[in-house]
């Protein structure tokens, strides 16, 4: 009997040290959530892929992207100075590389971007003697580009940024080539010619200071001829490129609402928070608006001072907070970048500047206070 006792009662022992084992492991992994697993029910996480990650030439940021991130989008690769540098002459290698690492990892898949006057080949607006094209062969040229574009990736990527960047701060149209030779009627075409492309692909619009006013108002009053119109768009991209000081969580918050209002998805493009001071101050993300290098505009070299680095925390927490209170609004969160070494926030507005713009740093180590964005969600 003692010996049926004792074997009964080491069993016993046995299994609850299992029992332990199992639940520390559950609440190992708890605190252990990633980006994706910790807003899998808010919205996707993503991050914007330069070619090395793209070609999986760096096992670290590789590593980072697998945990951490569910969407993608491609930094540079897809915008059409690199799809098309010539006419007629489409080059697809980095891009169809883009979609492959997104579908053997069951990732969401954004094209950026296919009409942008920036980073748009020179040939695009003109004749073989230099001078602007007529109205129609630039329409001819942009059905061109969009529809082998678009239909090359046709069920692949979910969701294409059409138009890039086509609104004023003042929130009047930009006067780029595509404008110019075309009028406001490239932004409808652009969409028109995407949905011909590629029916079931979400089309989108993209832009950078959107909690500006006057541009948020002019980007709805946009969105809203497109719908009058009969024109498909399925949603609004606020890209978030912030600073310490801007933009307000107040203003940030309206432009949400604003836009949800039209009744299509909010997206958070291509977030990053600069801790660098700004050369001047305006802060939008016009490409051409750069300035000289200074040493006293780059004053964080070696490293981000503890006190910088609890300012970025707290305002990536606070753009959190505000993107979970309405979760029901927001469809995705893109970082623009993966480290702190990847951003463009280092080369601009000033080249050669040491930036700490993400949530990983230079090692792909996570900041201290990516546990507090992580608790957020779990609340």
């Amino acid at each position: 009997m003692n010996i049926v006792k004792t074997i009964i009662l080491a069993g016993i022992a046995t299994w609850s040290i299992g029992c332990t084992s199992t639940n520390s492991q559950v609440t190992q992994k708890k605190e252990a959530a990633t980006f994706k697993e910790a807003y899998a029910d808010r919205f996707y996480i993503g991050t914007a892929l330069n070619l090395e990650q793209i070609w999986e030439r760096n096992p670290v940021a590789e590593k980072v992207v697998q945990e951490q991130f569910n969407s993608i989008v491609a930094e540079n690769c897809m915008k059409s100075m690199f799809m098309q540098p010539r006419e007629g002459e489409f080059y697809f290698k980095d891009a169809d590389q883009f979609v492959a690492y997104g579908e053997k990892r069951n990732m969401h898949m954004v094209g950026h971007t296919l009409i942008w006057h920036s980073q748009a080949p020179r040939w695009f607006f003109t004749d073989k003697e230099g001078k602007d094209v007529s109205r129609e062969v630039m329409i001819e040229r942009m059905r061109n580009h969009i529809h082998t574009v678009v239909s090359r990736y046709k069920g692949r990527v979910h969701g294409w940024d059409v138009v890039n960047e086509a609104i004023l701060d003042n929130g009047e149209y930009r006067k780029s080539k595509f404008y110019e030779i075309i009028g406001e009627e490239f932004i409808p075409l652009a969409f028109q010619f995407a949905k011909e492309a590629d029916p079931e692909a979400e089309l989108y619009y993209n832009d950078y200071s959107t909690a500006i006013p006057a541009k948020r108002k002019g980007i709805v009053e946009m969105a809203k001829k497109l719908q009058a119109a009969g024109i498909k768009i399925d949603g609004l991209g606020m890209q978030e490129h912030h600073g310490l000081t801007h933009a307000s969580i107040e203003e940030t918050e309206q432009t949400i609402l604003d836009f949800a209002a039209l009744g299509v998805k909010v997206m958070v493009t291509e977030m990053d928070i600069s801790v660098l001071p700004h050369a001047r101050r305006h802060v939008g993300a016009e490409l051409t608006d750069t300035a000289a290098y200074k040493q006293t505009l780059d004053p964080y070299q070696e490293e981000l001072p503890e006190g910088k680095m609890h300012e970025l925390g707290q305002r990536y927490v606070d753009f959190f907070k505000l993107y979970l209170k309405h979760q029901d609004k927001i469809s995705r969160v893109t970082l623009w970048g993966v480290g702190d070494a990847d951003s463009w926030k280092n080369n601009w507005p000033i080249e050669g500047r040491t930036d700490y713009p993400l949530l990983f740093d230079r090692n792909y180590e996570p900041k201290p206070f990516v546990t507090d964005i992580l608790d957020l969600a779990k609340k």
